[in-house]
């Protein structure tokens, strides 16, 4: 009973298929739109994914932060004003005279500048230690527009994957149909049994499954092209681009030494830079500043009269040695070494990631060079072998199930050969990657 319900189920959607024609195109098609390249995509992802953004800033904040450290180069100019009530103050009494010489109300204005005059070059590691910062930002904006490429490039291209997988879909679907259209003539006439008719239907039902996820996976594609390009979610998309693209020329010898620039080394290299500068660093903490200062300003309290308000202009410099400071010197030292270290290996394990990588990405185009030709072959030999299966199946010399396998081997050939094209993109792709290509283009 269960197997009589699935069976007119299935023909339910057969007929559904065979009636209505071609399923509806994807939403992508509802309005027309210039087209869109992926050099297209690729400048509207740099110029308006959030992420793209985030990292700009953040070189930004890098830059502030430089001009942050060198202020230790320049004097610190500050102006104050108070007032102080004082009891008991200094007396004197002379006979029945008293004489005072503080008095309890006490006033001060002043303008004091402060600078430091030596420090044994902690500012100017400071500076260095900015300047490093700046560095990595600049390098880790490169690496998130190189990765939101890749990521577009990859959304792109399995768009248009998809957009030729459903056109291929189509095709086995049309000659479905027309299967499907001779083979009920044959029935009504009684040269079919009612068992090729179902087999037909049932094909003919699981081709529109197929195609139904391949729209589903499209649409999908289709939504994670538009946020990472800043597009909105309901504009129509027209892609245009081929799976037609030119490798790298260069042996692995060659990528290996342009991979020297690969963004992730010129990291772990800035990284080992910054490490060396706080070990620096640390270590001139524990040594004395020279500091000099002047201030200018008004106040009272000076013989004979302490309450009238006098300008004064002091000026100093003083020497400022630590001598115990609970052991902070040592740990810093001590952690900064560390630090260092540890910048050191993972120098030295993206360097060998970056050769790996360049080796595994070609191995990569190369197998699916080799299959773009086997699959190619492939393609010939169904399509040669589904025109045959048609001829003999008119002259009665093939049944229906061997012609319905003729069809479904031509449109899984078909695939396969556009699944090889799509994978040897990607794969140039990666190459570029791990050749240290940024992907701008």
């Amino acid at each position: 009973m269960k197997y009589h319900k699935s069976i007119a189920a299935l023909l339910m959607l057969a007929a559904s298929l065979a009636t209505a024609g071609p399923l509806p195109a994807a939403e992508h098609n509802a309005t027309s739109q210039e087209s869109l390249t992926l050099d297209d995509a690729l400048r509207m992802t740099r110029e308006h994914n959030p992420k793209a953004l985030q990292a700009s800033e953040e070189v930004k904040a890098a830059d502030a932060k430089v001009a942050e450290s060198r202020s230790g180069w320049f004097p610190r100019v500050s102006a104050k004003a108070g007032y102080h009530y004082l009891d008991t103050v200094s007396k004197m009494n002379f006979g029945t005279e008293t004489l005072q010489f503080m008095p309890n109300d006490n006033y001060d204005a002043r303008i004091t500048a402060e600078m430091m005059l030596y420090d044994f070059g902690r500012t100017r590691r400071t500076v260095d230690l900015a300047k490093a910062g700046r560095n990595s930002a600049e390098i880790r904006q490169d690496i998130a527009l190189r990765d939101l490429s890749l990521a577009t490039v990859q959304a792109f291209y399995s768009s248009l994957f998809l957009q030729e997988a459903v056109k291929v879909q189509d095709k086995e679907i049309a000659a479905l149909r027309k299967n499907l259209d001779h083979m009920q003539k044959r029935y009504a006439e009684g040269a079919a049994t009612r068992f090729d008719l179902l087999t037909t239907q049932v094909r003919l039902a699981s081709a529109g499954n197929r195609k139904i996820d391949l729209q589903t996976s499209l649409r999908n594609q289709e939504i994670t092209l538009r946020r990472l390009c800043g597009l909105d979610e309901n504009s129509s998309l027209n892609l245009k681009g081929s799976f037609d693209i030119t490798a790298f020329g260069k042996g692995t010898d060659g990528l290996s030494a342009t991979a020297g620039n690969r963004p992730e080394l010129l990291l772990a290299r800035e990284n080992f830079k910054s490490a060396s500068y706080r070990k620096s660093l640390a270590t001139r903490e524990f040594l004395p500043k020279i500091v000099g200062s002047a201030s200018w300003g008004s106040t009272n309290g000076y013989v004979p009269d302490i309450d009238k308000m006098r300008t004064n202009l002091s000026a100093g410099i003083e020497l400022q040695v630590p001598i115990f400071d609970g052991f902070r010197k040592s740990a810093a030292v001590r952690e900064a070494s560390a630090m260092k270290r540890s910048a050191e290996q993972q120098q030295l394990d993206t360097e060998q990631i970056a050769r790996a990588e360049v080796r595994q990405s070609l191995n990569d185009l190369k197998s699916s060079e080799e299959k773009i030709e086997m699959t190619r072959l492939q393609v010939s030999q169904a399509d040669l072998a589904a025109q045959h299966a048609r001829i003999r199946y008119d002259n009665g010399l093939a049944t229906t199930l061997d012609l319905l396998d003729a069809e479904a081997a031509l449109a899984e050939a078909e695939l396969a050969h556009l699944h090889a094209r799509y994978e040897y993109v990607l794969n140039a792709y990666a190459v570029r990657r791990a050749s240290g290509d940024l992907i701008r283009q």
